[in-house]
C-alpha cells in the first residue's frame, strides 16, 4: 500500500527555520515527481514545491527564495527546508506523490509573529 508520512512541523517564531520531511513506502519512488502543499484553516490547498524524480524544483510565487525542496532517492525521503518565516506560512503541510495521485496526512507548521 501507498504511504507518505510527513514529520517535523512545529511552533517557531516569524524569521525562523524549520524542516519538515516526507518518507514514502509502496511506490516506486524514483520515478515519481514529489511535491509539498500546505492549507490554512478556510483557505484552498497551495501549492508549495514541485521536485522530479531528478531533483529540478519548481516554487509557489508565495514562497519562492525562502524554502528549499530536496529528494533522496536512495531512503524515498523528500525533505523542505523553510527559512524567513512569516505568519501567513502558518497550516498543515502535506507530501504529495504522482502530481497529487497520493497524499500524507499532513503536519502542522504555525509561525508566531
Amino acid at each position: 500500500q501507498v504511504q507518505l508520512v510527513e514529520s517535523g512541523g512545529g511552533l517557531v517564531q516569524a524569521g525562523g527555520s524549520l524542516n519538515v520531511s516526507c518518507v514514502a513506502s509502496g511506490i516506486d519512488f524514483s520515478t515519481y515527481i514529489m511535491g509539498w502543499y500546505r492549507q490554512a484553516p478556510g483557505k484552498p490547498r497551495e501549492m508549495v514545491a514541485a521536485i522530479s524524480s531528478g531533483g529540478a524544483v519548481r516554487y509557489g510565487d508565495a514562497v519562492m527564495g525562502r524554502f528549499t525542496c530536496s529528494r533522496d532517492n536512495a531512503k524515498n525521503t523528500v525533505d523542505l527546508q523553510m527559512s524567513n518565516l512569516k505568519p501567513e506560512d502558518t497550516a498543515v503541510y502535506y507530501c504529495a506523490a504522482a502530481m497529487g495521485r497520493y497524499w500524507g496526512q499532513g503536519t502542522q507548521v504555525t509561525v508566531s509573529p
